[in-house]
């Protein structure tokens, strides 16, 4: 006779819809997306800066079928009941990015969240984030979240010159943003090589294209010798990659940052 299982299994988490409230062009690769509405009330916010929402969207005919995309919440306005999403745009590429780009204020949208990992570490000596437009939403918030005092470096990779954007940041925060029209893998972590690295315990944030992050895991993990437990490494995508297959390839060795 079969014994019955100890654990329940995990309530599957509920969606949320919320309505459009307003869109602005951040620039001509970033699209600001505010939600509101009743349900806002479902929405219980969490303290981490790369908090996400899995948004659910339907693949265009004949094959359609509900699949999900992640994004970083940017931020949560309580108040006002309304949160905002950047969304990364690339012509007509993929399905959240043209969502964003054409979406009506009014239209609604559901979502399940919200995640979250990474939070600041007030203790640390100083504070770095790198990443590229992908990771702009998280890094923008983790600015705006460290005291007055914090200092550290910031490097963000773009494209192109124009998709650089104003963010707030302690005085002692250098916000470097560098251009890699050629897509090459080794920018960031090159960028992060010739810093003037500095005393004391560092607390990182790096996340973005899954290649860049390989190389910045050999530049901070093997050249630097960070633990492990002062990095949150992550890929956010993969070039070249669908969505769908770059989560698939997750579960393979291509897809294996740490």
């Amino acid at each position: 006779m079969a014994l019955a299982s100890r654990t329940s299994p995990r309530a599957p988490r509920p969606s949320i819809e919320l309505v459009v409230i307003e869109t602005q062009r951040l620039s001509p690769y970033l699209v600001r997306i505010t939600l509101g509405g009743d349900g806002f009330d479902q929405f219980h916010d969490r303290v981490e800066t790369d908090k996400y929402l899995k948004f659910k969207f339907t693949t265009p005919e004949p094959e359609s079928h509900p699949v999900t995309r992640t994004y970083t919440v940017r931020r949560v306005n309580a108040e006002a009941g309304t949160l905002e999403v950047d969304f990364v745009v690339h012509c007509d590429e993929g399905l959240a990015g043209p969502w964003a780009s054409n979406v009506e204020v009014g239209e609604k949208i559901s979502f399940i969240g919200p995640g979250g990992g990474f939070t600041p570490n007030v203790d640390a000596d100083w504070h770095l984030f790198v990443g590229d437009l992908s990771a702009v939403p998280a890094i923008a918030a983790a600015l705006e979240s460290l005291p007055a005092d914090a200092i550290g470096e910031a490097i963000i990779e773009v494209d192109a010159d124009d998709a650089a954007l104003e963010l707030a940041a302690p005085a002692g925060v250098n916000v470097r943003w560098i251009t890699n029209a050629a897509h090459e893998v080794e920018c960031l972590a090159d960028a992060v090589r010739s810093l003037e690295w500095r005393e004391g315990r560092v607390d990182a944030f790096v996340h973005g294209e899954r290649e860049s992050m390989k190389a910045l895991r050999r530049a901070l993990f093997d050249e630097r010798a960070l633990p492990r437990e002062q990095v949150s490494l992550s890929g956010y995508w993969a070039r070249g990659r669908t969505e769908d297959r770059f989560q698939a390839e997750k579960r393979e060795p291509i897809g294996q940052i740490l």
